[in-house]
């Protein structure tokens, strides 16, 4: 993997459109160590998001604005990603040495029999990655593909706030180049990092400085906070209130929040379970945790005792340092759920055009 850290690379923010936060950092890679220059996470208002799609448009507008509010210093080019049953990212395998168009053609002739939609309703694009070990004189090449009006709709938000997007990821690629770039995993062993999120846990597994597995499943802390809203009679934004607030009664962890471990215990073993059925590698015996379930008390040492496994919480800014205005506390406090929005924000250190 070439190196992130650059001299006079371009800033832009990452911005990171969850269905219950939206998050957003920018970093200074210009020197020798990664510098944060500013953060911010602001809670989304209701249920905004059914199954990935945007339905409620003024509440994520209105913590984008919040978030340009407290990013106003770092400008308004931003990266954003987007995840869901209406994204597909895929290696496929091409003849070497192919032109720009040749390989341009061969791809949408490949997508044509991948993708469910017809064409002209979905972004499309590629990168030609390596030479493949598996399939002899061929090319890995990963075709990643969203429908247009998942993109077109956080396009639209994001300009209002405003914000000015220039690149559209996939969480998952964004997931896997963050843990690459600042995880401190530097064996050849394959590294796992497991992002909890609201609504979504997605599994993520390098080895020797490449992605070999990557997979999104429909599971997350919203199934904590439904939970505790059912027990206490209390509506689910009352629940995400005291919780992103830390007024959360302690009750809430002793007695609901062992049930939901035992649950994301249970989710995590299946998924490791098809990791290992899909690639024949031997079962991973530590992951890293991100995502805002990383946040949750004590999670990854009740999953590691569990599990028999070494789980460690993933902090992405621990090798950085920080600008004096940054609230260092108060980003720490935060660093796993800032884990996608931290990779969007390196992609300023790579080529893209407006």
């Amino acid at each position: 993997m070439k190196s992130l850290f650059q001299k006079k690379a371009k800033t832009i923010i990452g911005l990171d459109i969850g269905t219950k936060f939206v998050k957003a950092i920018s970093l200074d890679m210009s020197g020798k160590q990664c510098k944060v220059l500013a953060f911010a996470c602001e809670p989304i208002t209701g249920t905004a998001f059914a199954e990935r799609e945007i339905k409620d448009f003024d509440a994520i507008s209105k913590a984008l604005k919040k978030v340009q509010i407290a990013m106003k210093s770092q400008g308004k080019e931003c990266a954003i990603a987007v995840a869901g049953s209406s994204v597909i990212s895929k290696v496929v395998y091409m003849e070497p040495d192919q032109s720009d168009f040749e390989l341009e053609t061969q791809i949408e002739l490949e997508a044509d029999s991948l993708i469910p939609y017809p064409l002209d309703e979905v972004y499309l694009d590629f990168q030609e990655i390596a030479p493949s070990k598996t399939h002899v004189g061929k090319v890995e090449v990963l075709l990643s593909a969203a429908h247009r009006d998942l993109i077109d709709g956080r396009i639209t938000l994001v300009r209002e706030a405003p914000f000015e997007p220039v690149i559209v990821d996939i969480e998952s690629n964004v997931l896997a180049d963050t843990f690459l770039a600042f995880g401190l995993n530097r064996k050849n062993e394959a590294g796992v990092c497991i992002n909890l999120g609201a609504s979504m846990m997605q599994v993520c597994v390098t080895e020797q400085g490449r992605v070999i597995y990557s997979k999104e499943h429909g599971f997350g802390v919203n199934s904590f906070i439904n939970d505790l809203a059912m027990l206490n009679n209390l509506e689910t934004q009352d629940v995400e209130s005291q919780l992103a607030s830390n007024t959360a009664p302690d009750s809430w962890f002793s007695d609901t929040l062992p049930s939901f471990v035992s649950s994301v215990q249970q989710q995590i073993q299946r998924a490791l379970q098809m990791y290992v059925a899909t690639t024949h590698k031997q079962m991973p015996a530590a992951f890293h945790l991100s995502g805002g379930g990383a946040n949750l008390p004590n999670i990854a040492e009740s999953l590691s005792k569990d599990m028999g496994m070494d789980v460690s919480v993933f902090n992405p800014f621990e090798q950085m340092t920080f600008d004096s205005k940054v609230n260092q506390e108060k980003l720490l406090g935060v660093a796993p759920q800032l884990t996608i929005a931290t990779g969007l924000a390196t992609r300023s250190q790579q080529a893209w055009q407006k």
